[in-house]
């Protein structure tokens, strides 16, 4: 009788030495398949359509100038600054216009070189 209750023990030692490392391996599976466990969400997109641009501009309060590309608020519209400072560099044209251009190259004053080349027509 002791031999048997030996072997019932070493085969449900082994048994379930077996069965864990399965059950550990298909948790993550059966959990996803079954909707067990947490649910995580994923960040949603922004919106595609102009309603969210707009709500977001007449919220801002700006008793001068409302940057329309920054939203920044700035007393004259040359004074609005690029979106991408890293990227972007400010060439005014003149009569208070101003343009954000991707940065030109690696010398000072690159796309302000390009701008004016492509106002005459050689670019």
């Amino acid at each position: 009788m002791a031999r048997i209750n030996i072997l019932v023990v070493v085969f449900s030692f082994v048994f379930l030495s077996l069965l864990l490392p399965v059950s550990a391996q298909f948790d993550g599976f059966f959990q996803q398949m079954f909707g067990a466990g947490e649910q995580q969400q994923q960040p949603q997109d922004s919106p595609s359509t102009p309603e969210w641009y707009r709500q977001n501009y007449e919220a801002a309060r700006c008793s001068k100038y409302l940057c329309p590309g920054t939203l920044a608020c700035v007393h004259f519209p040359h004074h609005c600054p690029c979106a991408f400072e890293k990227h972007e560099e400010k060439v005014e044209l003149g009569e208070g216009i101003a343009i954000c251009a991707s940065k030109g190259g690696f010398k000072e004053g690159e796309t302000l070189r390009k701008v004016e080349l492509a106002r005459k027509g050689y670019l």
